[in-house]
């Protein structure tokens, strides 16, 4: 594609690196990234995917914008309480980057509309932003289904861990976490706190490792899963295999 001025300038840093170039940054902004969740992992996530020029960025979440938020969810701002976050998010992006194109689901993610939302915009990558475990079931299986990559994290105090699932290369999430614990088994954020900074640092890894994927470069994080600890800033990378008649993925490929 022929950049404009303003994209030569903007897209600058990007096209002095020879794995992204005038070719990688043509395909960024020709790629769609669905975001479910626009919360604490959402926000670094979008607003690196937009400033790196993704073209098509597809938000999920059907919460409004409360004030005990803006300790870790950076896309929003005082001005946007009260305001959807897919709303808020949509205005914060376009303030940023007017190239990219933002699409917005005001809504859960459930059985009945997650493969509908996911083809909606054939996205080629998605970003489980989510905090809850029914919801990244949901993602994983249907993504393994659709033979869509994605990324997942979850954070807790001052805790996180992320992974890749790319179709045919590696185990899925159900794989490494069966099915979703008991309701209650788990603390959730809400009842025993996080360190905000945690969700940045791991809604930025996402955002590496779709960029990543989209430009095929580096190696991503398939078949593992990495632990960051932020109390000793210890990242840990563990080994995950595949799990032999998953409910999800079945009998995983060779290359797993």
């Amino acid at each position: 594609m022929k950049f404009t001025k303003d994209q030569l300038e903007r897209y600058s840093r990007h096209l002095k690196l020879k794995e992204v170039g005038a070719k990688g940054q043509t395909k960024l902004l020709e790629s769609k990234v669905l975001i479910v969740g626009a919360g604490g992992l959402g926000s670094p996530a979008a607003m690196y995917l937009a400033a790196a020029g993704i073209g098509t960025l597809g938000l999920v979440d059907p919460d409004v914008v409360d004030l005990s938020n803006l300790q870790r969810q950076i896309l929003h701002t005082n001005k946007d309480i009260g305001k959807p976050k897919v709303i808020s998010g949509n205005e914060t992006i376009q303030a940023m980057n007017p190239d990219v194109d933002v699409v917005a689901y005001q809504e859960w993610v459930s059985s009945a509309n997650i493969k509908d939302i996911i083809q909606d915009r054939d996205y080629d990558f998605i970003i489980d932003a989510t905090d809850n475990f029914e919801s990244k079931f949901l993602i994983n299986d249907a993504c393994v289904l659709l033979e869509k990559p994605f990324s997942h994290a979850g954070v807790l105090q001052l805790l996180g861990q992320t992974m890749t699932y790319v179709p045919g290369k590696g185990p899925c999430y159900r794989c490494v976490f069966l099915n979703p614990p008991p309701a209650n088994a788990v603390p959730n954020n809400k009842d025993v706190g996080v360190l905000g900074v945690m969700p940045g640092i791991l809604g930025t890894i996402q955002a590496t490792e779709g960029i990543k994927y989209l430009l095929g470069i580096g190696e991503l994080l398939t078949g593992k899963l990495l632990i960051v600890d932020a109390l000793t800033m210890d990242f840990r990378k563990v080994e995950i295999s595949a799990r032999v008649g998953c409910r999800a993925c079945g009998v995983c490929h060779p290359e797993c």
